[in-house]
């Protein structure tokens, strides 16, 4: 294998992408109010706004999804989609959903209380948007070092504090303490893996205060790899061996699977506690559709099933995480501040390193974004003041720790050079760097949590 370093796929359909003028591009984006969720598909060269549900299928999806099974009840399709979840997760009952945040709406409904805590390494926005309705308390007590953009030394910067968690304990006390999610791997602070020891140390300590652990798990395979790399004692176990002792410690995992599932659409309740499985097929009934397919066609359960299993494969997630830390690496040698060492999915860039002269407040990291697509075509997304700002009874405005533009990289869908792009854009915008100015809200919606995918900006002059 010496000289097949190579993608582990040949191409055999292309989607053509259109080029554009920067005067065009800059009137799309002042028709957008300056937001890229708002900018049309169409007019993007290269889109890294989300890894979720952008990856290419497989030969193997394509022709599983012609076999799919659209019975109402009891299809066919739900229960290859159940063994390839049970091989995986080695958890027992299954509950699709038509994506991610479905499953998470079903785990806020049954963990979440009334002004209780949900403790996370960093809860990601639709787990926070779920919370904001139901009142629930999301604290995020991820390690130092995992709020350190700089620093490349720590291999799992998405561990989460246990000694956070202890005095967070002993402040609230253990029944006010609703769930401990861990997200694997951690989204806010660059796709950061979580270790094996953690998960089991964090595990340990949920039971000591029987405390329900879950884990979302949209990226598992990727995190599974990092251990597996990273983590002494699990060179030599595959993928699936990880990833079932990763689940071995929680009670419930729910999934994006429009990551590590590389499909386009659906999502996963998965659990091993029997009562909290009745309560999610009610809730799957009203909310999603019946219990086997769970707002999900068949066609799609199947692709999902051959996806999973295909995420597991070591040579693709040598050549995933590899194509992601060639753009870091790239980046880096521009002179580029990103936060190290780089993830799974995709790499952010320190918006306040990037534009030290735009304080918080007037979102550096949005002006980035910006800029990013008015010079290139390439449309990214802020991780920072907007999607994760908050405020405190009084209204007064919090700002997070980190603040990124997050750049991520689809499965299997661009090359290297589409890559180049990125960096040779974000280089010529570093040069020139002093001088961009900040930005201003002038619309957001009403569930704080969520403002950031229908802000309307303002550049400041």
């Amino acid at each position: 294998m010496k000289y097949m370093t190579a993608e582990p796929f040949r191409i055999k359909m292309v989607e053509p992408i259109k080029k554009s003028t920067k005067a065009e591009r800059q009137q799309w984006l002042k028709e957008a109010q300056y937001n890229a969720f708002r900018l049309k598909a169409d007019d993007v060269y290269v889109d890294c706004i989300t890894d979720s549900g952008t990856s290419a299928m497989s030969t193997h999806q394509w022709s599983a999804m012609m076999l799919g099974d659209e019975s109402y009840a009891g299809c066919r399709s739900f229960y290859e989609l159940e063994k390839s979840v049970r091989d995986i997760f080695g958890m027992p009952m299954v509950q699709p959903t038509h994506q991610g945040r479905a499953a998470d709406y079903i785990m806020a409904q049954i963990y979440c209380k009334p002004k209780k805590y949900a403790i996370g390494n960093m809860h990601f926005d639709t787990f926070r948007g779920n919370a904001e309705v139901m009142g629930t308390y999301p604290v995020d007590l991820v390690i130092d070092e995992g709020l350190d953009s700089a620093s490349p030394s720590h291999p799992f910067k998405g561990n989460l504090d246990i000694n956070k968690m202890q005095s967070l304990v002993d402040e609230k006390g253990a029944d006010q303490i609703c769930v401990i999610i861990i997200t694997v791997t951690c989204n806010n602070n660059g796709g950061q893996p979580v270790s094996m020891q953690n998960i089991r140390e964090v595990s340990e300590f949920a039971k000591k205060y029987n405390i329900p652990l879950v884990m979302d798990s949209a990226r598992l395979a990727e995190n599974a790899y990092f251990i597996k790399t990273r983590e002494e004692g699990y060179a030599d176990k595959s993928i699936k061996e990880i990833t079932r002792e990763m689940f071995s410690y929680c009670e419930t995992a729910t999934m994006s699977s429009k990551k590590d599932g590389l499909v386009n659409i659906g999502g996963l309740f998965v659990t091993r506690n029997k009562d909290v499985f009745v309560q999610a097929n009610q809730l799957a009934i009203v909310h999603e559709g019946f219990i086997t397919y769970g707002g999900m066609s068949g066609r799609d359960m199947e692709a999902l099933a051959v996806g999973l299993q295909e995420a597991c494969d070591e040579q693709y997630l040598e050549y995933r995480i590899k194509q992601v830390k060639y753009l870091g690496d790239k980046l880096k040698a521009a002179g580029i501040p990103i936060i190290e060492p780089t993830g799974g999915h995709g790499v952010y860039v320190d918006g306040r390193r990037f534009f030290p002269q735009i304080p918080q407040h007037e979102f550096p990291s949005q002006r980035l974004v910006v800029a990013l697509y008015e010079e290139s075509g390439v449309r990214a997304v802020e991780l920072g003041a907007c999607a994760f700002g908050s405020k405190d009874e009084e209204g007064n405005p919090i700002w997070p720790e980190l603040e990124t533009m997050r750049i991520c990289v689809s499965r299997r869908v661009y090359t290297n050079n589409h890559l180049d792009v990125i960096v040779n854009a974000l280089s010529d915008i570093y040069k020139n760097r002093d001088s961009y100015k900040g930005m201003k809200i002038v619309h957001e919606g009403p569930i704080l949590a969520l403002r950031h995918f229908t802000a309307g900006f303002e550049l400041l002059k």
